[in-house]
């Protein structure tokens, strides 16, 4: 199954904590974390059609495209657009993975513990999305 999201990745951020006036502690994601993995579960649905949650092992591929930025050359703009380039700075891929697999735990995968294999790359583009590709994971005879 393949899927597109037509929006700028958001890495996993720190949880956050809140102590309430009776002393009681709340611990919450920050706001732009859990839009972005609402945002993941509402347009998940949609590919879904209806179906459940996948179970079973799977394998995933991810591609995040972050904007490139506007204060560089046009040759070094053009080099990230080609590839030839790859974003070496913060956030790291790994916490676009994580805000990503929280986002579409149960509803594209019953939890993203079922993942055994993952390949991901994080790249530049003139449109800001996130490509997955989900499939049963087979092992290699």
């Amino acid at each position: 199954m393949k899927m597109v999201f037509y929006f700028e990745p958001v890495s996993q951020a720190r949880p956050r904590a809140t102590v309430s006036r009776k002393g009681q502690i709340r611990v919450y994601d920050p706001l732009n974390p859990a839009i972005y993995k609402r945002r993941l579960s509402m347009t998940a649905l949609k590919y879904m059609l209806g179906r459940k949650p996948l179970e079973g092992p799977l394998s995933v591929k991810m591609r995040f495209y972050r904007p490139v930025q506007k204060s560089i050359s046009k040759k070094l703009k053009q080099a990230r657009i080609e590839g030839k380039e790859r974003p070496i700075v913060k956030p790291d891929i790994s916490n676009y993975v994580k805000s990503t697999e929280d986002g579409l735990n149960g509803i594209v995968w019953k939890d993203d513990s079922l993942i055994v294999h993952e390949e991901v790359d994080k790249l530049y583009s003139d449109n800001p999305r996130v490509e997955i590709e989900v499939e049963k994971w087979e092992p290699d005879l």
